[in-house]
């Protein structure tokens, strides 16, 4: 019964509210801001490079791997696997349309969120929820938003993140179906809370380290596997442009259609516009919002654009039919099988324990900053230490329910995010085009930007930018 229902509300949610949100608030970002991701491409390279101020802060590097890491996960392989097992390659153009019309939104939340950031005792912090606040003066719907995010990636995503995981290991002799999940549930939720355990700098330590060795190794194995099947491309490219646009299909059953799966699966990968990676840019030390924003917009372009597109081509090329009984981890290891031989499922295995640890860990980083927001401090030791233990026992417990529930609730969940996020950055958007037009201007002068809140009349108090 719980999982009709959430399914009743996830087909309404996603064949209506969502794809009008997410596209036109997209298309409108994009306009307003001529086309940003496209036009300042070399400056969004500039920016990730920039070093903190002081030396001491976080760089719009790590700012990037945190919020790398909760999008660069476990979607990128089951998620994708799960669209084209069950929406066909057509839904592979509409996860691409999704990411592109979305980094727009993805660099004005996250210049917002640079512009509204606090001070605190270890750096700056923020997000949507205290744009909200500070902008809107409505703390109600700010704190509604927080709770949003810890429910969205404390329990719904790191939850699916654990099943996703313990699913790789179902293809292999050992496997126990009654006892493997539990056995993996344990082990993934104790590494995790050693990790917390260590504190707030262990996250960003770690997650810098390996997000990048985990997407280049990822990525240089599925560009082998697409090179070795080259002579498919030009066929993969024809059923991915015939699906997309084959509307019979997709008005004859929409809820399952690729539109649906794209939209789904390319927002629970990217998370363009959902309001979570806004959360990770406000801890950057850069000298003008609009750098943070551009670094944001890269971040949707790797996910995307290149890690699902990676997997899809790797799984595509392989000459393996996707079916639903496939969906999900097993489509990708039979298709590494299908090439690379018993060592396939085994480097999947591998990439799938290091997406879902960083996915964890960013997905809890952004918990965190909620917490602090709803109590207005940074909480005690003892709220640490329960909010720790209880964090790990849902990723235990991911580990054992079922796959279609799991990815129900985090849909709704991050659908419920993005409905209050686009409307909020929507009405905000002017200030983070002000912003965008004073970069532009120092950058035409010849000037390194360096933004002041009087430069574009913002009307809002800040703690920064005076």
């Amino acid at each position: 019964m719980l999982e009709n229902v959430v399914n009743v509300v996830n087909d309404a949610l996603y064949s209506y509210i969502l794809i009008i949100v997410l596209v036109l608030g997209g298309l409108y970002f994009t306009f307003r801001t001529k086309f940003v991701q496209f036009r300042l491409l070399k400056e969004q390279f500039r920016a990730v490079t920039e070093k903190p101020q002081d030396g001491k802060g976080v760089s719009s590097f790590q700012a990037l791997m945190v919020s790398t890491a909760s999008r660069v996960g476990t979607g990128n392989i089951i998620g994708v696997s799960t669209a084209l097992c069950l929406g066909g390659f057509g839904s592979i153009f509409w996860m691409w349309i999704i990411a592109i019309i979305g980094s727009a939104s993805a660099f004005i939340e996250s210049t917002l969120a640079q512009i509204y950031k606090r001070r605190g005792p270890d750096g700056s912090y923020g997000g949507p929820a205290y744009y909200i606040e500070s902008a809107l003066k409505n703390r109600t719907l700010a704190i509604v938003f927080s709770i949003f995010l810890i429910l969205t990636y404390g329990v719904g995503f790191n939850m699916l993140a654990s099943y996703n995981l313990q699913s790789t290991f179902s293809s292999y002799s050992f496997y126990n179906p009654e006892i493997s999940p539990w056995i993996i549930g344990v082990v993934l939720a104790a590494v995790v809370a050693f990790c917390l355990f260590g504190g707030g700098k262990r996250i960003i330590s770690a997650t810098t380290f390996i997000v990048p060795l985990m997407g280049v190794a990822y990525i240089a194995v599925a560009v082998i596997i697409t090179i070795i099947n080259a002579g498919a491309l030009p066929g993969i490219f024809k059923e991915i442009f015939t699906g997309a646009f084959d509307f019979e299909a997709i008005f004859g059953g929409f809820t399952g259609s690729c539109v649906m799966y794209g939209v789904k699966r390319g927002l629970f990968s990217n998370e363009a516009g959902v309001g979570s990676a806004p959360n990770a840019s406000a801890s950057a030390d850069v000298a003008h919002p609009v750098k943070q924003g551009l670094v944001q917009v890269l971040s949707v372009f790797i996910d995307t654009i290149l890690v699902c597109s990676a997997t899809a081509f790797m799984c595509m090329a392989s000459g393996v039919a996707p079916t639903a009984e496939l969906s999900g981890a097993p489509y990708v290891q039979a298709s590494l099988k299908a090439v690379l031989g018993d060592f396939g499922p085994i480097f999947i295995t591998v990439a799938m324990i290091l997406f879902a640890f960083t996915t964890l860990l960013g997905n809890l980083f952004y918990v965190d900053k909620a917490f602090r927001h709803i109590l207005g401090k940074t909480p005690n030791k003892s709220f640490y230490t329960v909010y720790y233990i209880i964090a790990s026992l849902v990723i235990l417990f991911g580990a054992v329910l079922s796959a279609d529930l799991l990815w129900g609730v985090a849909d709704i969940l991050m659908g419920g995010m993005t409905i209050i996020n686009i409307p909020v950055i929507l009405y905000l958007c002017k200030y983070a085009i002000s912003a965008l037009d004073d970069y532009i201007e120092q950058r035409r002068q010849g000037k390194e930007p360096v933004f002041k809140a009087k430069n574009i009349g913002l009307p809002h108090e800040t703690d920064y930018w005076n």
